[in-house]
């Protein structure tokens, strides 16, 4: 009978378990294999270092005030400045900096550090599990609508979510029965010149406030329904914590934006034509 060291069996183990992992991983984080030269920090990693790096928001403004990691600078990726803001950043700071943006399926934190190493801008590491799972792991560094979070249970539930979204067709037939305020928050870039339902909308980007406010307190008065959509399902997410904070609870969203209303109108016409 031949004796195999425990050692030798060790290793063994772990060069068959080697793949699985880095499958796992590719599944976990899709953008890591796409991005292969960003080089990315983990959840942990980032919390031992947190005061000792420079962290960046890379999402929009909206989303930065909505949730986002305590002390972190929100410079949107979305911004034409971007890179020359990084390059200030920098040149005020030596430290690493690390960006991050929605989560695992994000692809921005990616696309930031890719940016920065295009315009000259070293030492810049994306932190790719996202707001999110910082929130849930760390909710003490973290700030939801300008206040520390401190309890993870205070985060809405993928089912939460879920719950308020109506599918294209469904919300479409919503807006045609029913008095409800329509609101297109999509960003001006992102908007057609009539929008998905000429006459029954309003539209306003999520980053005034002060309209938004104005249509939720009319809402709120003569207690309609608000149905709303985005340009792709994303950013009206956040808009939740908004909606609940200022107490509406009669509110539904277009699962997939703008464009799964798009997408079901063309796949219809096709059906149709054949």
């Amino acid at each position: 009978m031949i004796r195999v060291h425990p050692t030798f069996r060790l290793l063994t183990l772990s060069l068959l378990l080697m793949p699985l992992l880095v499958i796992a991983e590719s599944a976990e984080f899709p953008g890591r294999k796409i991005y292969l030269d960003v080089s990315v920090i983990t959840l942990t990693q980032l919390k031992a270092r947190r005061h000792e790096v420079l962290v960046v928001d890379v999402r929009s403004a909206y989303e930065y005030q909505t949730l986002h990691i305590s002390g972190a600078i929100n410079i949107p990726l979305a911004d034409e400045r971007f890179a020359g803001r990084l390059a200030n950043l920098r040149a005020e700071n030596a430290k690493d900096i690390i960006v991050y943006c929605n989560g695992k399926t994000c692809m921005k934190s990616y696309k930031a550090v890719r940016k920065c190493a295009e315009a000259n801008i070293s030492n810049v590491y994306a932190y790719d599990a996202g707001i999110m799972d910082w929130a849930r792991a760390y909710p003490g560094a973290a700030e939801l609508l300008g206040e520390t979070l401190g309890d993870p249970g205070k985060l809405i539930s993928k089912d939460d979510f879920s719950r308020r979204l109506l599918d294209p067709g469904a919300f479409g037939e919503r807006v045609a029965s029913s008095t409800a305020y329509v609101l297109d928050v999509r960003d001006s870039f992102q908007r057609d010149a009539l929008g998905l339902f000429p006459g029954r909308e309003r539209r306003v980007v999520l980053d005034n406030s002060e309209k938004l406010d104005r249509y939720i307190h009319q809402n709120l008065r003569e207690g309609r329904e608000l149905l709303i959509y985005d340009a792709a399902g994303k950013q009206v997410r956040w808009l939740q914590y908004y909606l609940e904070s200022k107490g509406v609870h009669k509110y539904h969203f277009m699962a997939g934006g703008a464009r799964a209303y798009y997408k079901e109108m063309t796949d219809e016409f096709l059906a149709h034509s054949h």
